[in-house]
């Protein structure tokens, strides 16, 4: 762990349309770059929306059209859009019940090393589902978090992806806590056709608290990487980071 003395804010933002929530990342990534190559930068505080959006699924630069299985009329029958987006990694699915987290970080105030910030990542979120009693692990085959009971029949929890510009980031992870599944049928989720899905609530045969989680991933984010954190709901939230952007509101 790394000590020192940066500070993120978790913006708690509830359901949010992905696009919108695209624009934002960016903005705020182009604001902590902007930052530290003005001639008097501050000491801006990192910041990482926690949302829930609705049915979409995105396809990162290096993906692979073949992996969405589905025509536009299924997407529209299923009431989910199609994204094309800037991250690495392939085709994956966003919905109700995940917690999609982006760290907007500059890592040049922690470390500049792409491999171990997507394991630190990883690692808050190993910690975080220790705590629901749910054992989860990296897996040798791909960026992400995986219920690994036994060989072969790995079972991804939490998707990552991220975008790295002038060592600021932007997306994330996406952790399955209560995700209709379904929709996971209508890809090959981040091109890994040998692997399946699963949530925290099918793995635990319970019901789980989103707050609760999302609690415990802000907790575990500060651990990790030896930062303070301050956390803000929606309206809250909102209102920081309009300041925060010196913008209109998004």
């Amino acid at each position: 762990m790394i000590e020192n003395t940066e500070k993120i804010v978790f913006c708690r933002m509830g359901r949010m349309e992905y696009e919108p929530a695209w624009r934002l990342q960016q903005q705020l990534q182009k604001r902590l770059i902007d930052n530290k190559r003005s001639a008097d930068p501050k000491p801006l505080p990192h910041v990482a929306l926690l949302v829930e959006h609705p049915p979409v699924f995105t396809l990162g630069k290096s993906g692979d059209d073949a992996n969405l299985l589905a025509d536009e009329q299924q997407l529209k029958d299923a009431g989910a859009t199609f994204v094309r987006i800037d991250r690495g990694g392939d085709i994956t699915y966003h919905g109700p019940g995940q917690i999609v987290g982006y760290p907007i970080i500059d890592l040049d105030r922690f470390y500049t090393d792409i491999h171990r910030y997507l394991r630190d990542l990883e690692e808050v979120i190993i910690r975080t589902c220790a705590d629901f009693d749910l054992s989860v692990k990296r897996f040798d085959k791909g960026t992400g978090v995986w219920v690994t009971n036994e060989e072969g029949n790995e079972r991804k929890i939490c998707a990552m992806g991220i975008r790295c510009s002038r060592w600021v980031t932007m997306h994330g992870f996406a952790l399955n806590v209560a995700s209709t599944l379904d929709h996971f049928s209508m890809i090959v989720p981040c091109g890994i056709t040998d692997r399946s899905v699963t949530s925290m609530e099918m793995e635990l045969l319970k019901k789980l608290d989103r707050n609760a989680i999302e609690d415990r991933i802000c907790a575990h984010f500060t651990e990790v990487f030896g930062c303070s954190g301050q956390v803000l709901e929606k309206d809250d939230a909102q209102t920081w980071l309009e300041t925060y952007l010196d913008v209109d509101p998004v």
